[in-house]
């Protein structure tokens, strides 16, 4: 259907749009383009005060751009969706019909005097059944959506499950333990680590926290602008970005491999001992995203974006920054696949990758400007690491100081958590050198890379996090799962690992 037709006909086509999608749906969008006009301009009202002339004006103004604004939105997404999916655009506005409808909940701010605080969380909420209804609808038609969906759902609602009822069962280690929320169900995921991303979300930092990137407590005192709540903000963030990490896992290895191996792999990654992780207020999850995204987008050749993420990486954690070496590797390969014709268009081929890359780097490098203006050491985020006893060494003293440990210790819980960071350092490195052959060159160079710098701290502390989004070995185990002996090992493992790790996190107790 061209809607560009010109003459009457053409005056004809929004109604004879509108009569194909169903008059419901339009004025349920209608009605939704109403209520975010309407809440815009009730935010507007509620921050300061103005003449009665000016909230006048604004409100017909804001009703405007509200149905303007989703009715364009519907129609842009729609479109892509159809595509993507490959349905028709008027299936595509039928369905997406209902995400827009949800904004009506936005009404509930207004059954009691909440104020601001109120108007956040009911906007989160919102914003939630918004998403959540465009994730149902992508999974009815799009089958990695679909997978990807469940295989989230399976693991992660038993492993909150654990986590809760380990934290009411067996309770806490002996000791005071900061404690994240007054509910207990709550603060059961905010243990160790997430205190630090908490605090820095609410107060900046301060002391040794300068080793605790900032673009996920940045993200977390956003969103709780929203819920209210920084420790819900850093949950939703974690959850989510589980979910995406997930999502472009299985399309990555899926356009590498096939898409037998890209489920394997994220069910296994999924089930890892540390996956729990994935759910805590933790950055796991957000630098698994965007680590995955950016090689990805390298892969599709699409430079700048892959760059973008891989600065965004660095902004989470230092190991980001080691992106720039696949995507020199990948632009390398580009080149050599595309022959002569490679730099015919120098401008896609020679600047965009070259600002991709360069853009990764300038993720810690704003990072260290930041700290620079903040306490004149640019690289406090490395000083501070003396705190944890990790200091630049040669990676074999940090595995010869925990042999010792575990030789000399006097505590069993030490032998245990050191016995448990060796076996995941020998883990990492036995499925580098058994699985290069089958990797591209940049997957193995990251994985040498990201398994080598922590090596180099003196110290195997917290290896199974540094495991954990290490996706190449789970692209490695995803092909090796072909084998009904590999993957009824591997479950057998990691499953009751994960749940003893959860237990174990839950109460307080360190694992990672």
């Amino acid at each position: 259907m061209n809607l560009a037709t010109a003459g009457p006909a053409a005056r004809s086509k929004p109604a004879e749009l509108a009569g194909a999608v169903g008059y419901p749906a339009v004025v349920a969008v209608g009605v939704a383009g109403l209520t975010a006009g309407f809440f815009l301009w009730y935010a507007l009202a509620l921050r300061a005060p103005h003449g009665a002339a000016f909230l006048d004006f604004t409100f017909g103004l804001a009703l405007v751009a509200g149905v303007v604004g989703v009715y364009g939105g519907w129609a842009a997404y729609a479109r892509y969706f159809s595509r993507r999916a490959r349905v028709d655009e008027i299936t595509a506005l039928q369905y997406d019909a209902i995400s827009w409808s949800g904004l009506v909940l936005l009404w509930g701010t207004l059954l009691a005097p909440t104020g601001a605080h109120g108007t956040g969380r009911a906007a989160a909420f919102a914003l939630g059944a918004f998403v959540l209804a465009k994730l149902v609808v992508a999974a009815r038609f799009n089958r990695t959506v679909r997978d990807v969906s469940l295989t989230f759902l399976m693991t992660r609602l038993p492993l909150i499950a654990i986590a809760e009822l380990a934290s009411m069962v067996i309770g806490q280690r002996p000791g005071i333990h900061y404690s994240a929320s007054d509910n207990p169900l709550l603060a059961v995921w905010g243990r160790w680590d997430a205190e630090h991303y908490l605090r820095i979300a609410m107060h900046g930092y301060s002391g040794t926290e300068a080793a605790f990137f900032p673009l996920y407590p940045l993200l977390i005192r956003i969103v709780a602008g929203f819920t209210g709540s920084n420790l819900i903000a850093g949950l939703v963030i974690s959850n989510a970005a589980s979910f995406l990490a997930l999502l472009y896992l299985y399309k990555l290895v899926e356009h590498q491999y096939n898409r037998h191996v890209a489920q394997r792999a994220t069910f296994f990654v999924s089930i890892f001992p540390a996956a729990i992780f994935f759910s805590a207020v933790y950055s796991e999850a957000l630098f698994l995203f965007l680590t995955v995204a950016s090689f990805y987008y390298a892969r599709e050749r699409r430079w700048l974006t892959a760059g973008a993420f891989g600065f965004l990486a660095a902004l989470t954690r230092a190991e980001g920054v080691l992106l720039a070496a696949p995507l020199f590797i990948e632009w390398v390969v580009a080149a050599k696949e595309g022959g002569r014709e490679f730099l015919r268009y120098w401008f896609d081929d020679v600047v965009k990758p070259l600002a991709g890359m360069a853009l990764v780097p300038l993720g810690l490098a704003t990072y260290m400007g930041y700290l620079w203006v903040l306490n004149g050491d640019p690289l406090k985020f490395s000083h501070v690491q003396e705190h944890w006893g990790r200091i630049f060494a040669p990676p074999w003293v940090s595995v010869t100081a925990t042999i010792h440990k575990i030789a000399t210790a006097h505590s069993t819980q030490t032998v245990a958590t050191e016995t448990i960071e060796l076996a995941f350092t020998v883990l990492m490195l036995a499925v580098l050198i058994a699985g290069a052959r089958r990797l591209r060159l940049s997957y193995v160079v990251y994985m040498a890379l990201s398994v080598l710098i922590p090596m180099c701290t003196s110290s195997l502390m917290s290896m199974p996090r540094f495991a954990l989004v290490l996706f190449p070995m789970f692209a490695l185990f995803g092909l090796w799962g072909a084998r009904p002996t590999f993957q009824n090992a591997y479950v057998a493992f990691s499953l009751p690992l994960l749940g003893l790790f959860t237990v174990l996190f839950a109460d307080w107790y360190w694992v990672a």
